[in-house]
């Protein structure tokens, strides 16, 4: 089984696909941290220290421990443990302490879902075990369930907490975290991923310091500046050595990550629901349920660990009939038209991508209201008649009698001031009464805590659905939250709003995706400023970057890897001069950085000449041949574009008889050396056939000597390989 309970010493193991964390009931009843890390036997884990008690801290009532040095599961602040906590509680006296203490525990296969809320799955009991763990407060009532679930094949834990008062009196939740832990040591360094629109999810790697630090969002969205990550790495961990803890959580409202180093050398790790501006009012016989917190051990460095993540999240996270199927290649007219378009003006452009073998045509912003620049009617998703006579349902029939599919842009969360909805409702947006409503982009935030204003929207957008053959959704949300208040909550209940919106979110994503199963939903938030693991399990795949500057790209979407697989990014060529940063690039090197996504165009086909239409049908007949495998495959990142000039990496399949490599080249360099790029992950007893041509090489001499990089002249250069196995499969 995943999990072993060990009776004689009250330790739990939970072992998930080589990994094991223990924890165990201290005599005290409190829940003691114990090991997360290489596997091991259930033999009784005689790892319970002794007490550690130091000069000028305190002794827990009962004598039995030091409470700021003991090692702690889910711990509370206020008898003497003086480092975050994981849960608060202002009871109805004013005081927030709590003693919760282990009451009792289950054992159950498989995972139970959470209520209103994304999180990891599984399709059948014998894929996990769960660990449902009970703590109680006797004083106050107060009562926490502790899920831990333990994948047999993927070497994760999944950590919640549901937060119910058993008590007599209301109470006031104001900090629940997902997970937080000790560990013994601080010898560790803090990787996240941080940046800002258009340069997301940048790499960030710090030795831990005596004191907090950690990443966090108070935009009301996970956003652009920091992502629901952390990782903790061993000294000198690299992408194939070492030890790499990483900490994801599924939720993309506002979150805190957060890691305290004691002056006694422990850390504490802890993420969550930021408790900046949140409380929760919990009536007697009430619950909450904190978000998912995703936790993946690896001893084979950073790549484990990535592809750890990236196999859990594009199987158990990602789910409905887009999981698995092969994503079309898409041109949008964005950047082509941008609101300046005619019905024969889009047929024109699908004409030409239908040509060179495009799958999917996505019509962009502007189609509905009197929508001519970005002022107006977000909200009103009634088509535009004047610049469609004929409405939806003809231009997508055009398009589908060409042999693509039809998509259309929504941004389902916004209201324009200036649109019929807005004057209609005035009160429908996110506001504090009497304070100014801050625009950005134009746009006010509808408020999604109101459950009438969800079913609006989902009504309005369903009926488009139903309209006309629409087979992709791209779904967009171009601005972070400001005024976070809802005339619908009482002012007890205000610093609720923002985790109350974020639930209607994931409502009207559950919706839609449910009445429409055939659609394939893409996210997106001014770009990438949302992707994280809440809205995958709604959206297959996400707007990576606004942008699409193929050398910006590299660091992007390598940054991304670190968590998310390549199956979840989306990724297009653009026009150059890039809309973006005003680069320009060669079109080889934009179509082989965005090879490993789900690939697209963003331009003008009528604009491109004949040489450049010829380079579209090479590169879309490459994706046609390994978007599968670039879908399905292991990544292995070998050359950042945060440490050099040289940027590569590759896909090799599960069974390990093909693989895709990718190597860019930044800026000419005068007389460079030639870069040996020695490969990962192939089969050392396999031989590689290179390009389809005549040239063999060995799995073992591809890993360990490498391959040549002949690089063209020029700024911008990239050299894709393909390997394919010879031979049968050795016995």
């Amino acid at each position: 089984m995943p999990i072993v309970f060990d009776i004689a010493s009250r330790t739990f193991f939970l072992n998930s696909g080589g990994a094991t964390y223990a924890l165990a009931i201290h005599p005290s009843g409190l829940l003691q941290h114990l090991h997360w890390g290489a596997p091991l036997r259930a033999q009784g884990l005689a790892l319970i220290r002794p007490d550690d008690r130091r000069p000028y801290t305190a002794v827990s009532a009962d004598g039995t421990h030091c409470p700021e040095s003991i090692a702690l599961e889910y711990p509370v602040y206020g008898h003497g443990d003086f480092r975050f906590p994981a849960v608060t509680v202002r009871q109805d006296d004013g005081h927030q302490l709590l003693e919760p203490v282990y009451a009792g525990h289950r054992i159950v296969a498989g995972k139970p879902r959470l209520e209103g809320l994304p999180a990891t799955y599984t399709e059948s009991d014998a894929e996990a075990d769960t660990l449902l763990i009970t703590v109680r407060d006797a004083v106050s009532g107060i009562e926490i369930e502790l899920a831990y679930t333990a994948f047999r094949d993927h070497p994760a834990i999944t950590r919640s907490a549901r937060i119910v008062n058993r008590g007599a009196a209301a109470v006031s939740l104001e900090r629940a975290h997902s997970a937080v832990f000790d560990l013994a040591g601080s010898d560790y360094e803090l990787l996240h991923l941080s940046g800002a629109w258009a340069s997301e999810r940048s790499l960030y790697r710090t030795r831990l310091r005596p004191g907090s630090q950690g990443v966090e969002s108070r935009r009301g969205a996970s956003g652009h500046h920091h992502n629901p990550f952390i990782a903790l790495l061993s000294p000198g961990c690299d992408e194939d050595h070492g030890e790499a803890m990483g900490f994801s959580l599924v939720y993309s409202g506002n979150f805190a990550a957060e890691v305290e180093v004691t002056a006694f050398g422990s850390a504490r790790v802890g993420l969550g629901i930021n408790p900046h501006e949140f409380a929760w009012l919990l009536e007697p016989g009430a619950s909450f349920q904190a978000p998912e917190a995703v936790l993946v051990w690896s001893g084979e460095g950073l790549g484990g660990m990535s592809r750890a993540y990236h196999r859990l999240y594009r199987t158990r996270l990602v789910r409905g009939r887009w999981r698995d199927a092969e994503r079309p290649i898409l041109i949008n007219n964005w950047e082509a038209t941008y609101f300046d378009f005619t019905a024969d003006r889009l047929d024109g452009i699908a004409a030409r991508a239908a040509a060179i073998g495009v799958e999917l045509f996505v019509l962009d912003d502007g189609w509905f209201g009197r929508r001519n620049d970005d002022r107006s009617s977000l909200g009103d998703w009634v088509v535009d008649r004047a610049k469609l006579p004929a409405g939806l349902d003809d231009l997508a029939r055009r398009i589908t009698a060409r042999g693509m599919r039809f998509g259309l842009w929504f941004e389902p969360e916004m209201i324009s001031p200036d649109s019929d909805l807005y004057r209609q409702h005035p009160d429908w947006c996110l506001h504090v009464p009497g304070r100014v409503r801050t625009q950005a982009r134009q746009q006010l935030v509808l408020d999604f805590s109101r459950p009438e204003v969800v079913a609006h929207i989902g009504d309005a957008v369903a009926a488009v659905l139903r309209s006309a053959p629409i087979a992709y959704v791209k779904w967009d949300m171009n601005r972070t939250l400001t005024e976070i208040g809802s005339a619908a909550l009482p002012a007890g209940r205000q610093r609720e709003t923002a985790h109350r919106h974020i639930i209607g979110v994931y409502a009207l994503m559950e919706r839609l995706t449910s009445e429409f199963p055939d659609i394939l939903f893409e996210g997106c938030a001014g770009g990438g400023g949302r992707f994280d693991p809440g809205m995958l399990h709604y959206q297959p795949q996400y707007w990576t970057s606004d942008n699409s500057d193929g050398y910006s790209r590299l660091k992007i979407q390598y940054g991304t890897s670190i968590v998310y697989p390549l199956s979840t990014m989306g990724a297009h060529v653009s026009a150059v001069p890039n809309h973006q940063v005003h680069r320009t690039t060669p079109l080889r090197f934009r179509g082989d950085v965005a090879a490993s996504g789900n690939f697209g165009y963003e331009l003008d086909l009528a604009a491109c000449p004949d040489a450049d239409l010829e380079e579209m049908r090479r590169q879309i007949a490459f994706v046609k041949r390994t978007r599968a495998l670039i879908a399905s495959g292991d990544l292995y990142r070998l050359a950042s574009p945060f440490a050099g000039n040289l940027t590569a990496w590759m896909v090799v399949a599960p069974d390990r008889r093909r693989a895709v490599v990718f190597a860019f080249r930044g800026a000419v360099e005068p007389n460079p050396p030639l870069p040996r790029l020695r490969l990962r992950g192939l089969d050392p007893a396999l031989d590689y056939r290179l390009d389809g041509g005549p040239t063999v090489s060995g799995g073992d001499a591809l890993m360990a000597a490498g391959l040549d990089l002949w690089f063209a002249q020029g700024d911008f250069t990239s050299k894709v390989f393909e390997l394919v196995a010879t031979g049968p499969v050795p016995e």
